[in-house]
């Protein structure tokens, strides 16, 4: 599938949601006709990407819910991540911005790592992804948007602002990821009360089927994953919608723990 490219009329969805983004400014209602299907959201996303003055570090994988999955096609979507919005977790909790009057949620996540550049090609499963992913580590997908309804017009809609992602916050390194990564679980808390719990059974097929699915797709979007990149395999326990002030934290048990907390878009984070 090609997409003839004239920077003069380039998607004016795209544009709208990269200025937002920018400028850290809700908007109010979607910015253009809205999606019809995968592809058509996946051709606004790319546009953004390319618009975006920052470098794909990996992807997010969301899940797709019935009926939506059977209308579009596809059990999950996907939206990229970008470098300057991985941020390492330390002793002191996490700060990221988020858009007041936008969308935001924290959702705990099991990251992984590729080794290699994976082969450009179709037909991955869970079995034959395993080989390629180098480590595995605790994670907490920001989701964001300027689009408060981003997730309230089907997955088309959500795909089409980087699949709403805002960031990724890497936590520890998972030892012996491959004899217990079917088992992991985790609870995300929010100012202190438990909002969700599950783990990595949570995941329609697991993990590695998410990256299975990634690579699928972005074969058909003539696009790579790389060594060294991220792949966030989608929300363990939920997505939990956050506010500026509020505190999180994805409990990992053995694993450990990640703390951050929201801040308003208004200002930089201290």
């Amino acid at each position: 599938m090609s997409h003839a490219h004239d920077n003069s009329s380039g998607s004016p969805i795209a544009r709208a949601f990269v200025d937002a983004r920018r400028a850290g400014r809700a908007v109010a209602s979607y910015p253009g006709v809205q999606p019809g299907s995968m592809d058509a959201a996946y051709a606004i996303q790319d546009e953004a990407i390319a618009a975006w003055p920052d470098d794909v570090a990996g992807w997010k994988l969301g899940r797709i819910n019935a009926p939506h999955d059977a209308r579009f096609g596809a059990g999950r979507l996907a939206g990229p991540i970008f470098s300057k919005a991985v941020w390492t977790a330390g002793a002191a909790p996490t700060p990221f911005r988020v858009i007041d009057g936008g969308f935001a949620a924290v959702e705990a996540e099991y990251l992984l790592e590729l080794g290699e550049t994976a082969p450009d090609r179709d037909g991955w499963t869970a079995d034959s992804v395993a080989p390629l992913v180098a480590r595995v580590f605790t994670g907490v997908e920001i989701a964001g948007s300027p689009f408060a309804g981003i997730n309230d017009h089907g997955p088309a809609v959500t795909a089409s602002d980087f699949g709403n992602n805002a960031g990724l916050i890497l936590g520890a390194e998972i030892a012996d990821w491959r004899d217990r990564l079917a088992g992991l679980t985790c609870s995300m808390s929010i100012d202190g009360a438990v909002v969700g719990r599950g783990g990595a059974a949570s995941i329609p097929g697991g993990p590695l089927d998410s990256l299975a699915f990634l690579l699928n797709l972005l074969h058909r979007r003539g696009r790579r994953l790389e060594a060294g990149q991220l792949i966030s395999t989608g929300a363990a326990t939920g997505v939990h919608d956050i506010l500026a002030g509020q505190s999180a934290v994805a409990d990992f048990g053995p694993d450990g723990r990640i703390e951050c907390v929201a801040v308003s878009a208004g200002r930089e984070p201290s």
